[in-house]
C-alpha cells in the first residue's frame, strides 16, 4: 500500500468517525430531553406548581400575582421566547414557561 493509499484511507475512516460522532450526539440530545415537571409529583404539588400560572387558586396561594409566570421568575433557566425550561427547583425536568410555583421570584 502506497503512501498515497494509506493517507486517503486514513482520511475515509476519520470523516465517517466525525460522521458517526455526530449522529451519536445528536441522538443522544434527543434521547436526554428533559421530562416536563408532573403537578402531580409530590415536590411540585408542595411548591404549588402549575403548569399554567392562570390556572392557579388564589385563595390557596395569597402570594400569587397578575402575571407572574415561570416564564419571568429569576430562576427559570430557558430562554426568554422558550415554552419550557429548566428549574433549579426541579432537577432533571423542565416547567413550562407559562407556569408559576409559590417559589417565584421576579427576574431582576
Amino acid at each position: 500500500m502506497t503512501r498515497l493509499t494509506s493517507l486517503s484511507s486514513n482520511r475515509r475512516v476519520f470523516m465517517m468517525q466525525v460522521a458517526s460522532a455526530a449522529t451519536a450526539a445528536l441522538v443522544v440530545s434527543d434521547a436526554s430531553a428533559q421530562a416536563m415537571v408532573d403537578e402531580k409529583d409530590p415536590q411540585a404539588a408542595g411548591l404549588g406548581y402549575k403548569a399554567d400560572a392562570s390556572k392557579v387558586d388564589k385563595a390557596k396561594n395569597p402570594k400569587f400575582a397578575a402575571g407572574a409566570h415561570c416564564g419571568n421568575c429569576a430562576l427559570f433557566q430557558g430562554k426568554a421566547d422558550a415554552a419550557a425550561g429548566g428549574c433549579p427547583l426541579f432537577t432533571g425536568k423542565q416547567v413550562a414557561s407559562k407556569g408559576w410555583c409559590t417559589a417565584w421570584a421576579k427576574k431582576g
